[in-house]
């Protein structure tokens, strides 16, 4: 009985002294005026699907119950390991490439669109070893769309911004594409 009264006691003093060391601590530092950079880029990327050397691979896809015939039904997740290029021809020049995951996100066929999650890495020119994270959905029939850049490194640090896609070149049977990127970036 002794010792539940002591620890009855040992409890009230924890509880009671607990506010004191519990005090939240926050520390606010100025930043150096460093001026917003804006950088506006143009590439395409190719994602291909098919081939000898597939620069996007399906990794999962959902049973479904119904028939779907499309190369990417809805719930089909796609590892990517695609390049960018300075052109839409295959053999322009590699400037970086996109690694992520896309997920097939529609289930109505004919309003195809993907949940994007990719980190752009340049590998070349005044942005090597800088990169830019795009994580946002992508309806991809709609000729003209819009992508969130949320994020990046290196050069493009603390970036935000958008991308405006237009498809250069699709193939509904092997899910080929060709994409022309056109990026605004706002970095310090």
């Amino acid at each position: 009985m002794e010792e539940r009264v002591i620890f009855a006691w040992a409890m009230i003093f924890c509880i009671a002294i607990a506010p004191v060391y519990a005090e939240y601590y926050s520390k606010t530092v100025t930043p150096r005026s460093k001026a917003e950079k804006v950088t506006h880029l143009h590439f395409f990327l190719h994602d291909i699907l098919g081939g000898e050397n597939p620069g996007a691979v399906v990794v999962a896809r959902a049973n479904l119950t119904k028939k779907d015939d499309s190369v990417l039904p809805f719930g089909t997740v796609v590892a990517i390991d695609d390049p960018l290029r300075v052109g839409p021809e295959p053999t322009s020049k590699i400037i970086g490439n996109a690694q992520g995951l896309y997920l097939s996100s529609s289930q109505d066929a004919s309003k195809f669109t993907i949940v994007l999650y990719a980190d752009f890495a340049f590998t070349s020119g005044k942005f090597n070893g800088s990169s830019f994270s795009v994580f946002s959905r992508n309806p991809v029939t709609e000729a003209d769309r819009e992508v969130a850049i949320v994020g990046g490194r290196g050069k493009f640090r603390l970036a935000r911004g958008f991308a405006n896609i237009k498809t250069s070149y699709f193939n509904a049977t092997t899910g080929d594409a060709i994409l022309d990127y056109k990026v605004t970036l706002y970095h310090y």
